[in-house]
């Protein structure tokens, strides 16, 4: 019994191994560099974690009604290719992150693709890793399509449209290059269902009215600066009426972002990391360009514009290089650890970076050749 308990804990330290590492950094920086309490509270990015939870907590109604599933096996009897299904996710992900940002695509999108994957022959994990690049094209385009953009957006003061149409040739070829790789990495075999897993999806319409209700009371929460207070509209009646669907929520997926917000975020405070940002050239367009990316694949591209934003001359070419530098490693968009995190594919880690990396090292010249030709 022992050896069985210490093998299941090392599994569990496996597969928590950011929650564990982040949460290391930020107790040994906190240590070795202590400072005041509001600058952890500005670290933790409290509204963030409490818009996460209120997400999670109205996309765990929409599953429990059976709407997800629902949906996905109407979904999968339409399409005839798994190519054709793909390519029509991956395009429906960038549409909405356009307009409802990129986590809350992947939690819509994300759960429908696995409760597809369930019912058929999809392959899973192709889907959610493509998925996931198409948040960060689709989301480039909006001032509100994901963090880095809205500070940028309302550091410039600039238009809605204006702000669009600048980054459109970025966002247009990310795009190009995601459906591109969907249509080549994707089968063009025939979707298959199963058909015993078809049937007995049964919807409770009260239960997904009320959870869609809410998703879109959050989303407005979030858009208007209440998140905290709209986390809490859901967290309180869902603990006293339905304590079980709390349950089901990944509490450590939670934990893992408020480590990696304390860890990076002081990090990025450091004295050193700001002189060695100091020493760059930023006026070169290249070097802006590159340094946003490096940036972004070390501490993550919200963080990373954080700490660039007010040393870059042009902050509109800052958000192309963030935007590019949430493709690479998994931790430069925050939305790339939520699509793998809601999928639990096994090797999804792996695979995503055999994929995401070389995505990054093709797209990064193509797009920064695009802006500066339309620019």
């Amino acid at each position: 019994m022992a050896v069985s308990a210490g093998k299941t804990w090392r599994q569990r330290l496996k597969d928590e191994w950011l929650l564990v590492a982040f949460t290391l950094l930020a107790l040994l920086l906190a240590l070795a560099d202590p400072q005041p309490w509001s600058k952890y509270e500005r670290w933790l990015q409290l509204p963030t974690i409490a818009g996460l939870l209120g997400l999670m907590i109205a996309i765990q109604g929409i599953r429990d009604s059976g709407l997800v599933q629902h949906l996905a096996g109407l979904l999968v009897a339409r399409m005839h290719s798994q190519r054709a299904l793909g390519l029509l996710l991956v395009s429906i992900t960038a549409l909405l992150s356009m307009v409802l940002t990129n986590d809350v695509s992947l939690f819509l999108i994300v759960p429908l693709t696995v409760a597809a994957g369930g019912i058929s022959n999809l392959p899973v994990l192709r889907l959610v890793i493509l998925e996931a690049l198409a948040v960060n094209a689709g989301s480039t385009l909006s001032p509100i399509g994901n963090p880095q953009n809205l500070l940028v957006w309302q550091y410039l003061r600039l238009p809605f449209m204006q702000f669009v149409g600048s980054m459109l040739p970025a966002a247009a070829t990310m795009f190009a290059l995601v459906a591109l790789l969907a249509w080549c990495w994707l089968p063009r075999e025939k979707v298959e269902l199963h058909a015993e897993q078809v049937d007995g999806h049964a919807v409770s319409a009260t239960q997904a009215g009320l959870s869609i209700v809410a998703l879109a009371m959050m989303v407005l929460m979030m858009e208007h600066g209440h998140a905290t207070i709209g986390a809490l509209l859901l967290l309180i009646p869902f603990a006293l009426l339905d304590w079980r669907l709390l349950l089901r929520i990944d509490w450590l997926l939670l934990a893992t972002f408020a480590a990696i917000f304390l860890g990076l975020g002081h990090f990025a405070a450091l004295p050193w990391v700001g002189q060695l940002m100091s020493a760059v050239d930023l006026n070169q367009p290249l070097h802006l360009y590159a340094s946003g990316i490096l940036a972004s694949q070390l501490i993550s591209n919200v963080p990373a514009t954080v700490l660039l934003l007010e040393r870059a001359p042009d902050a509109m070419a800052l958000a192309v290089a963030a935007n590019v530098g949430g493709f690479g490693v998994a931790i430069g968009s925050l939305a790339n650890l939520i699509a793998l995190r809601l999928a639990k594919q096994p090797q999804g880690l792996r695979l995503f970076h055999r994929v995401s990396i070389p995505f990054l090292l093709v797209c990064a010249p193509l797009v920064y050749l695009a802006a500066r030709w339309f620019s």
